[in-house]
C-alpha cells in the first residue's frame, strides 16, 4: 500500500489551532438531544453531557461537537429558542471547564453567533451554508473554522461524486464571498444525508475524490444506518463497523473522523495513521 502524501498545514482561530496532515483528529459527538438515532437523551442534563464530554476529552478527542437538534429522518424540527436553550448553557461550561475545542453543530446562523460568543471554536453546517444564508455572515465574523456538510433533499444524482464537488463549489463560493478565508474551510461527504444506504456505501469507496478540491475532509459514519445495513444490528452495536469506516475514510485521506465510541477509534486511527502517513 502506496503511502498518502499529506500537506501538513496549521489553522488558527480564536485561541485555538488544528494541525492537518500529521495526524487524523478525532470529534467526540454531544448530543444533547432527547430523539437522536443513537443517544437520544442519554445527555439533554447538563451535568451528564458535561461530564460525559470531559470522559471523550480523557479518551483522547480533539473536538467535542455539541448538537441541540436531532437529524435523523422523521426528527422533529425545533426553535431556535429551544435549540439555543439546549446547546448555550453545555458550551458555558465546557468552555469554562476544560480547554477542549469546541464545535456547534446547527443549520441557525442565530444559534451559530450566540454559540460562538459563548465559548464555541466551530461551526458544523449539516446544509453546507446554504439552508440560513447568514451563517456564512457569521462564521467569518468570528474568523473561525466552519465544517461545509453535503446535504440535499431526495437521494437523485446523475454522477454523485461529481455532483458532491458541486455542491462543495457552490458552498465555498458562498464562504469566500463572506469573507471566510480558504484556510477556515472543512468538507464533510454528508454520510447518510441525501442518500441512500447503497449510496453511502458507495461514496465511502470513492472519498479519495474529494480530495483533489483541496480542504481537509470530515467523516461521519459513527453508527449509521448504512452500517447497520450490513451488519443488521441496531446503533449502539455498530462500533465495529464504524471501526471500518474509520480506517477506509483515513487510508483515502480523511484528517477528522466524527465518533461516538472516542476511545476506540483513537486506537484505530493511530495504527491506520502509522501505516498510511508513516506516523
Amino acid at each position: 500500500m502506496k503511502k498518502i502524501k499529506y500537506e501538513i498545514k496549521t489553522i488558527k482561530f480564536l485561541d485555538k489551532s488544528l494541525s492537518f496532515g500529521e495526524r487524523t483528529h478525532i470529534m467526540g459527538i454531544l448530543n444533547v438531544t432527547p430523539d437522536s438515532f443513537s443517544d437520544g437523551g442519554d445527555f439533554v442534563d447538563i451535568d451528564n453531557a458535561i461530564n460525559h464530554a470531559k470522559e471523550m476529552i480523557a479518551l483522547g478527542a480533539d473536538i467535542i461537537d455539541i448538537g441541540g437538534e436531532s437529524s435523523r429522518p422523521g426528527h422533529q424540527n425545533i426553535t431556535t429558542e429551544e435549540e439555543k436553550n439546549r446547546v448555550i448553557s453545555v458550551i458555558k461550561r465546557l468552555s469554562a471547564e476544560t480547554d477542549a475545542i469546541i464545535s456547534l453543530d446547527t443549520i441557525r446562523a442565530e444559534v451559530a453567533e450566540e454559540g460562538l460568543k459563548n465559548g464555541a471554536h466551530i461551526i458544523n453546517d449539516i446544509w453546507g451554508l446554504q439552508r440560513d444564508l447568514n451563517m456564512a455572515k457569521v462564521v467569518a465574523k468570528y474568523k473561525v473554522p466552519v465544517v461545509i456538510m453535503h446535504n440535499q433533499d431526495g437521494t437523485d444524482y446523475k454522477n454523485m461524486v461529481e455532483d458532491i464537488k458541486e455542491f462543495f463549489k457552490k458552498s465555498i463560493d458562498i464562504a469566500k464571498e463572506a469573507g471566510i478565508k480558504d484556510d477556515m474551510i472543512i468538507l464533510d461527504p454528508g454520510i447518510g444525508f441525501g442518500k441512500t444506504p447503497e449510496q453511502n456505501i458507495e461514496l465511502m469507496s470513492q472519498l479519495d475524490e474529494l480530495k483533489s478540491l483541496g480542504y481537509p475532509i470530515l467523516l461521519g459514519t459513527s453508527r449509521k444506518s448504512m452500517i447497520g445495513k450490513v451488519l443488521d444490528l441496531p446503533p449502539k452495536e455498530r462500533m465495529e463497523g464504524t471501526l471500518a469506516t474509520t480506517v477506509l475514510g483515513i487510508a483515502q485521506g480523511v484528517d477528522i473522523v466524527r465518533v461516538h465510541d472516542v476511545g476506540e477509534n483513537l486506537r484505530a486511527a493511530k495504527v491506520t495513521d502509522a501505516i498510511i502517513r508513516g506516523k
